[in-house]
Order: C-alpha cells, then structure tokens, then sequence
C-alpha cells in the first residue's frame, strides 16, 4: 500500500539507532526543542512504544483528551506537541505487543492525532530495525532519517545496521550525531573520551552522509531530561543547549538540501 502524506506537516523526520542506551530520545527531545525555539512548528511522535520516555523528558504525563472525529489532541510543552503510549499506558505496566499491534499504533499515532499545521514532525523511533521502522516507512513519505551513536565501537556497529536500513528503506539519511562524544571533568577541565571520539564523524564520512554533529557528555543533561526541562529549553548561547542548536540547524540545512535535490530530480523526470 502506498504511503500517503500527513495534511498540514512539511517535513517528518525519523530519528533512530542501532542499539539502545545511545541517549536517543534525549537527542530528538532537544532537537524538538532547539526547532521550536528557532522559530518552527514542531510535533514529537514517540514511537518506542517499549521505552515510551518522551512524557517525563517534556514534564507532563496527563492522559490526553479526545476531540471531534475521535481525533486525539496531543500535548504541547516548550513549544513541542507530542504524543507518546506513555500517555495512554502510564506508570510502570509494560506493553507486550507483536508485529501487528505495533503497527496499529503506528497508524493510529499518524492519522488520529491532531498534529495541525506542522514545519516538522519528528519520530522518535525505537532501538534496532524491527517492526516500528517499517511500519513508519511504508506508512508516510520522509524528508528522511538520522542516526543517533556514540563514538564506541560497539554502538558503531550496529549505528551502521541502522543506517543501512535507511538506506535499504529508500530513506534518504539526512545525517549522523554523535552523542555523549566526550566529558569534561569538572575539577581540571581536561576532555575526557570516555566512549572513544570521533567515529560517528567516521562513520557519517564513510556512508557519504553529512555529520550533524557531536553532543558532549554532560551530566546536566541527563538531569534536564529526568526533571522535564530539557537542556535546549537554556537556549543557544549556553553551554548546555547550544549543541542542540548546532545539530538543529544542521538537520535543517540537510533537509532544504533534500528538498533541493529532489525538486531537481523531478524537473529531469
């Protein structure tokens, strides 16, 4: 079945990676709030429905309501809309689902939330290349995708798995981050690679991708993020969100050159 665009969004994103533990929801959360601080429209779809954190890292959990037409109306903080199954499956009860009920959710997550007028609608994908990916890709055209590592070997190897799945996918891949790329110690300053350094640079420069940047590893962030005031919300001149802010631009930029190149394209066709 064809997929068919979402009314009202311009641009949706995946956001995704090999492994889990890569800080990749704490990546599109800031991304989220870095784009919407610049200026654009923004929706988060969390799609991890296993690992649904988007709720506490945005600081709110309340059950969303339901409109007319059975539409959901997603919630909005810091200038982000999203929904997450944390919202309609909240606390610690997990969700055991196959292949197909993901797949609904997927659906159900496009086509019955009211997203509106949107510049970006971001995808918060979970870890690996199963079901959720797929479903996504055959559901909604994509601007394209990024990959989220970190510089260890370990994430590398499976960051190219999911970078290859893009690629088999047809989705063009807008770019690599490399996160918690280095830590600065607090008493003396000194840079410490405590994943290694520099590999999802490699990476990127090796599958002919733009690089969208490297994200320092620093505590703060993760206690933004468990206190529901992301690191972005501290704007792009501090030290804190100003690396969201970087990335941000960056995957704009890759997106109008996506759009660009396919307008070419089209014109030759």
């Amino acid at each position: 079945m064809p997929s068919q665009s979402l009314v009202g969004v311009d641009h949706i994103v995946a956001i995704g990676s090999g492994k889990g533990g890569v800080g990749k929801t704490t990546v599109a959360v800031n991304l989220a709030v870095a784009l919407a601080e610049l200026g654009l429209t923004v929706g988060l779809m969390d799609a991890d429905v296993y690992g649904p954190n988007v709720p506490l890292m945005l600081g709110k959990s309340e059950m969303p309501r339901v409109g007319g037409g059975n539409q959901i109306e997603p919630l909005a903080n810091f200038g982000v809309r999203f929904m997450s199954m944390g919202l309609l499956n909240p606390g610690d009860k997990p969700v055991i689902w196959r292949g197909p009920m993901l797949h609904s959710a997927v659906q159900q997550f496009l086509r019955q939330v009211q997203w509106g007028r949107l510049d970006y609608l971001l995808v918060d994908l979970p870890p690996g290349t199963g079901d959720v990916s797929l479903s996504l890709a055959q559901s909604v055209p994509l601007s394209g995708a990024v990959v989220v590592t970190t510089p260890s070997e370990v994430s590398l190897q499976d960051g190219r798995k999911a970078l290859n799945m893009f690629q088999q996918l047809r989705i063009r891949v807008l770019g690599v981050i490399e996160n918690m790329s280095s830590f600065a110690c607090p008493h003396c300053l000194r840079l410490v690679d405590v994943f290694s350094h520099g590999g999802g640079e490699r990476m990127a420069e090796k599958f002919g991708v733009p690089f969208l940047g490297a994200l320092p590893l620093v505590p703060e962030v993760r206690a933004a993020g468990d206190r529901g005031r992301p690191a972005a919300v501290e704007g792009a001149a501090s030290a804190l969100g100003g690396p969201y802010f970087a990335a941000a631009r960056n995957l704009m930029a890759a997106v109008r050159e996506a759009g660009a190149e396919a307008d070419v394209l089209h014109v030759r066709e």
